[in-house]
């Protein structure tokens, strides 16, 4: 069996990570006996500085033909005095809506060698495993109207519209309740349905799918975005599979990645149409880009998911994420989890140090 994967680097740390899961990528084919063909190529920032623009025809183009699609992060400040419409960012919105991605999956799971590293008390985030399920084409993001006019007397005038329709909020709403059959059978359903007339109908419709498609053996509970929020920090085991709106989602996710220590340890999954995309949670963090110290673990759990979710190689992913738990129970830190006693290194030989335990691990 052999795959195609796009690979899109992107800006700042992007190179230096992609580089680590790629090898281990190329490594997990090898040993599990299917093959992979990477073809690179350029988005975001770097494809502003070669080509005028963040996303090209050709690179577009690549990914529709792809089994999967291996993003890094993109943007940075070298770009930001530029218009919205073209920014780096943009690369990743036009991604999403031309490959029909509408749900990303962002698990967070504390491995038990970094309870220590979270910024709150061990025993509130000791056992942490949930999984955010965002709407990814909807929302605020996307409606319309949206920009910024000026008005008679000289002022301006800045719209983003929040816009959701029954089938947009069915389908995340099954994603969720899916997701949940695999886990815990339990789904929070994020709204603010109390001032929000948009996430009023949100709430509705995810009730009416939970009741009349079946999924009764699931618990649904609805809770308020700001609620949420302090729940998380409150108590973060109560939660199982999150689902919410592409705002909310795109908030709450980065704020239930700081429970494992470091936004550099999550890898998500955008999902919906035939091919995939994956990517670190983690921005380009061009202030350390280039000096071989950005977290690859990230990275390489986004490849593990890749293989799970697309490639439907679900031995090579738990080789992959066993690995990753045995480099960090070996006491190996990067610097953004660095703890008092542990063995600081740098993105290259954290990769290779999960590639030798790959190597070492039966599959």
């Amino acid at each position: 069996m052999s795959y195609k994967i796009a690979v899109l680097p992107g800006d700042g740390i992007g190179p230096e990570v992609m580089r680590e899961g790629t090898q281990v990528l190329n490594q997990a084919a090898k040993l599990h006996g299917f093959k992979v063909e990477l073809e690179e190529g350029v988005v975001g920032g770097a494809s502003i500085d070669a080509h005028g623009k963040p996303l090209t025809d050709s690179v577009l183009k690549l990914t529709k033909e792809s089994n999967a699609v291996l993003l890094g992060a993109m943007g940075g400040p070298k770009w930001d005095g530029l218009d919205y419409s073209i920014r780096p960012e943009r690369a990743l919105l036009a991604l999403r809506q031309e490959l029909g991605l509408f749900a990303n999956l962002r698990p967070v799971k504390l491995f038990s060698a970094l309870a220590s590293a979270s910024t709150l008390k061990k025993e509130v985030v000791e056992g942490t495993d949930l999984l955010v399920v965002r709407e990814l084409t909807g929302g605020i993001y996307f409606g319309q109207p949206k920009g910024v006019t000026k008005l008679p007397d000289g002022t301006e005038r800045g719209v983003n519209t929040e816009v959701y329709t029954t089938p947009e909020i069915e389908r995340i709403a099954v994603v969720a309740f899916e997701a949940a059959r695999k886990r815990r059978r339990k789904v929070t359903s994020v709204d603010k349905a109390n001032v929000l007339e948009v996430t009023e109908l949100w709430r509705k419709v995810v009730t009416r799918v939970h009741k009349e498609k079946g999924y009764d053996d699931i618990q649904l509970e609805h809770v308020l975005v700001d609620n949420c929020a302090m729940q998380l920090i409150r108590d973060p085991k109560q939660f199982d599979v999150m689902v919410t709106t592409n705002m909310f989602g795109d908030i709450l996710s980065d704020e239930a990645a700081m429970l494992t220590g470091s936004i550099g340890m999550l890898p998500s999954a955008s999902l919906g149409g035939k091919v995939g995309m994956y990517e670190p949670v983690h921005g380009t963090a061009p202030d350390i880009a280039g000096q071989d110290k950005a977290n690859p673990l990230a990275t390489i759990l986004t490849v593990a998911m890749l293989l799970r979710h697309s490639l439907d190689q679900n031995e090579a992913a738990d080789r992959i994420e066993r690995a990753v738990e045995a480099v960090l129970n070996g006491g190996y830190r990067t610097l953004d989890i660095q703890e008092k006693d542990c063995r600081p290194v740098g993105c290259k030989e954290m990769g290779r140090l999960v590639r030798e335990k790959i190597e070492a691990s039966k599959g």
